[in-house]
């Protein structure tokens, strides 16, 4: 059944590969992608969707497409940018520039390939759609927004996407990334990591540089804090365990010769185990609240906890039986066991709030000489990935293989014909 679904990808490939090159021209920041979500729902529409909804959540789109009784599915893709400057040299290659959420203007890349998830999904879901006499049940196709800003799945949920649409069984997703264009990427249990990120006031007290006895020096309090806080990963979490802590922002005073009297520090946290998350957050404003009244701080350490996701667990039994399938399609010599990934995603908000199993995988984007000399000769660190100005996944095979993939899973998952 899988092969007679996905034959109708041939007769689709051109005309999606222009989709995904106009999305990667017209690249839209989170929570500005209203361009980006009319062409998808318009999609929808033209592919016969039996209920297609915008705004949900901000600039998410929901199509939903019965076929009898069955198992409701759901299959996600993010949509949004980011705020970097585009160095492909692609005849496609963005050269929009925006103002983000902090009023900044920035330049806007799909660095992260959302444009192909959401592309994939297009194909994925018209394929289906031509083809539900072939399957029974629901299928609920998501594209979300702000993935970048860790919200837009709460967005969506708070927005009522559950009450509004009907409850999935399972929620599938995948993620395009630096391995070889046409590999399927497994992993089970979690996939990738916990974030949590937070803004840290340290409160002193200015003077002129040349009077420091008259300061309470916040910038040396700011020194210290980003010090101690590298020993909570090599000394408080254990070792058998994964934590990453990163002061990726650290800002204080406007000239040389003034001792200002506030310190910021934007943090940002990475973990995979509810345990160590607890642990290593309230480790930090522990270490914090410490050095400051240890440098007689005049006030209390403000803390801002702004952005936040769970790990993502892509369910190990659910993952088996969509991994198997991913291999009796694709073949084994095309599926690559991954290891675990620091960076986060937020799709597994969707599951952890209804509390039914995610399944979550990688497929791979770069050409695959380039890859296995990387590998070869120990400089994988050099291939372009996620978020890099350079990276820009092949249209193909990396476009059919996406489409396929969703494919494959959400037939795992439907019921079949009545």
């Amino acid at each position: 059944m899988t092969q007679t679904v996905t034959a109708g990808l041939t007769a689709l490939k051109d005309d999606l590969a222009a989709l995904y090159r106009d999305l990667h021209e017209h690249p839209e920041l989170s929570l500005q992608e209203t361009r980006t979500a009319a062409l998808l729902a318009g999609r929808l529409r033209d592919a016969g969707f039996d209920e297609v909804a915008e705004g949900i959540g901000g600039t998410g789109v929901v199509g939903l497409l019965r076929s009898g009784d069955g198992p409701v599915v759901m299959v996600r893709a993010d949509i949004d940018a980011l705020p970097v400057e585009e160095m492909t040299d692609l005849p496609y290659a963005s050269r929009v520039r925006g103002v983000d959420h902090e009023g900044r203007d920035v330049p806007v890349m799909h660095a992260c390939g959302h444009d192909m998830h959401a592309v994939c999904l297009v194909g994925a879901a018209t394929l289906l759609a031509g083809a539900r006499e072939q399957w029974s049940g629901t299928l609920l196709v998501v594209f979300q927004p702000a993935e970048e800003l860790v919200r837009g799945a709460r967005d969506m949920v708070a927005d009522g996407l559950f009450e509004r649409f009907p409850k999935p069984d399972i929620v599938l997703g995948q993620h395009v990334g630096p391995l070889p264009a046409g590999f399927i990427g497994h992993g089970a249990g979690p996939v990738m990591a916990a974030a949590d990120s937070l803004d840290i006031t340290l409160h002193g007290r200015g003077s002129h540089g040349s009077r420091p006895e008259a300061s309470v020096d916040p910038v040396l309090m700011a020194a210290n804090v980003v010090t101690r806080l590298q020993g909570i990963v090599s000394r408080e979490v254990p070792p058998a365990e994964t934590a990453v802590v990163t002061v990726g922002r650290l800002q204080a005073g406007t000239k040389e010769n003034i001792i200002p009297a506030t310190a910021e520090l934007g943090v940002n946290i990475r973990t995979y185990t509810p345990q160590v998350r607890t642990l290593v957050r309230a480790a930090v404003e522990r270490v914090v609240r410490a050095e400051s009244q240890a440098s007689a701080a005049v006030a209390e350490p403000t803390f801002r906890w702004f952005s936040s996701a769970p790990a993502l667990v892509s369910d190990p039994d659910s993952t088996r039986t969509t991994v198997a399938a991913f291999a009796a399609y694709f073949g084994q010599e095309r599926m690559m066991r991954m290891p675990q990934v620091n960076a986060s995603e937020d799709v597994g908000v969707f599951g952890e709030v209804l509390g039914v199993p995610t399944v979550f995988w990688f497929w791979g984007g770069l050409d695959t000489r380039t890859v296995v000399d990387a590998l070869r000769e120990g400089r994988l660190d050099a291939l372009p990935s996620n978020h890099s100005p350079h990276f820009a996944p092949l249209v193909e095979p990396t476009l059919s293989t996406g489409v396929e993939a969703l494919v494959v899973a959400a037939l795992t998952w439907l019921g079949p014909a009545a």
